[in-house]
């Protein structure tokens, strides 16, 4: 049941105690979290509401949905990520929000229809069968509930942008964390979704500007973007 490529969980592992050094590789993700959480809230109200976060990492946007109400269970399979994440949390004095080393697909097994809100950010493309975590997360989301995902394009300019740009020209991130192929087009996680049974509601793009060194939402999907679907009530 573990949908999980070592390789990527020795790589993450190696740098888990820098999760919430803002300056670190990690720095994007501190970023955008406003705006994703922002996106999240806008659209499912989180306040309140039971909500699974889905390769947590460090718990970077576990920790910030959990300070914004929600009831946050945050699972990956990195134990030192998730140890960083407890830690942290702990540090906070936050008592809304649980970690649990655990697969979405393991998970699926056990709480089925159990929660509000999904949220599986900047995941997919780390996975070796992106549609299997699709369909965990379709089965852990309750009736009428809200299933987000986000992640990278695939096509030549985000290519350059995402890997060349990224990695190799303004060191945002280190060399070799995106592989190209594992890139999901947002038609292909809208297929996952559909065969899921998850219903499409928005779309949404996200940019980075190199002289602002700020990132913004975009009707441009073709980088990063994030789908938010629904699962239909019986």
């Amino acid at each position: 049941m573990n949908n999980v490529d070592a390789h990527e969980l020795e790589k993450f592992g190696g740098i888990a105690h820098r999760w919430w050094d803002k300056e670190s590789e990690f720095r994007p993700l501190h970023e955008i979290n406003p705006l994703r959480l922002a996106w999240v809230d806008g659209l499912a109200a989180i306040r309140g509401k039971r909500v699974l976060d889905v390769g947590c990492g460090g718990g970077i946007l576990a920790e910030a949905m959990a300070e914004h109400g929600a009831n946050v269970v945050g699972i990956d399979l990195g134990a030192k990520a998730l140890g960083v994440a407890r830690l942290h949390a702990l540090e906070s004095g936050i008592e809304n929000l649980d970690y649990i080393e655990s697969s979405a697909e393991a998970l699926a097994l056990e709480q089925a229809d159990s929660f509000d809100v999904v949220t599986c950010m900047e995941m997919l493309e780390h996975v070796p069968d992106p549609a299997s975590t699709v369909r965990a997360c379709a089965t852990l989301a309750r009736p009428g509930g809200w299933v987000f995902f986000s992640t990278i394009n695939r096509n030549p300019k985000s290519f350059l942008l995402a890997i060349v740009g990224a990695e190799y020209l303004l060191d945002l991130l280190p060399r070799g964390t995106h592989e190209y192929a594992r890139f999901l087009r947002p038609s292909e996680l809208a297929h996952h979704a559909r065969k899921a049974g998850l219903a499409l509601v928005a779309s949404q793009g996200m940019s980075y500007n190199p002289i602002t060194q700020r990132y913004r939402f975009t009707p441009d999907t073709s980088v990063n973007y994030l789908l938010a679907c629904r699962k239909p009530e019986p």
